[in-house]
């Protein structure tokens, strides 16, 4: 099994990779890689700094069927790419929020109902876009995670790979499991 890690230019993503690496084979692409040349199990898009340096990702998002995790302007980019709205959170800058969830889904699967996370909400979406059901929510977010109704394809708002996130690693086991199926 494989996991590919797209670096979208975030200072967090090689804390993705290094908290994906020890559980199944992962090396992270550039988000200029074109979608025929990915071949993985699942697909994991990285935080960054800004939409316009997403590179190929919406492209990935609209073609490759596999399973998918946005973390931070990854799930920036689900919005965005499936209609949804993204604009500036409130409350900006990277901050603990206390992440409620409802309805745990696949992805948060095992997660307490109420968990503290390490989040920017600089940029959040604001608008779900089609077929999206929320799962989390916090007091500064009403959309902290959201997933597809059809497709493996999974956002959070939070980053489960930094150490002030409680159960990071739940989501990273989860979305491995996803990508099993």
């Amino acid at each position: 099994m494989q996991i590919l890690v797209v670096n979208n230019y975030g200072q967090f993503n090689h804390l993705i990779h290094r908290a994906i690496r020890d559980r199944v084979s992962c090396r992270m692409i550039s988000n200029q890689t074109a979608p025929e040349d990915i071949s993985a199990d699942g697909l994991i898009l990285g935080g960054g700094p800004d939409l316009s340096r997403a590179g190929r990702c919406p492209d990935y998002l609209k073609m490759l069927d596999l399973p998918i995790l946005g973390i931070c302007l990854g799930m920036q980019l689900m919005g965005t790419t499936f209609g949804g709205r993204v604009e500036q959170g409130a409350v900006g800058g990277y901050a603990e929020v206390q992440v409620e969830v409802i309805d745990e889904d696949q992805i948060l699967k095992g997660l307490p109902r109420s968990f503290r996370a390490w989040a920017s909400h600089a940029d959040q979406v604001t608008k779900l876009p089609a077929d999206f059901q929320v799962l989390a929510r916090s007091q500064v977010c009403e959309i902290e995670s959201m997933r597809h109704v059809d497709r493996p394809m999974f956002g959070v708002q939070w980053h489960p790979e930094v150490a002030h996130t409680e159960h990071g690693d739940q989501v990273f086991e989860n979305f491995i499991e996803a990508c099993r199926r």
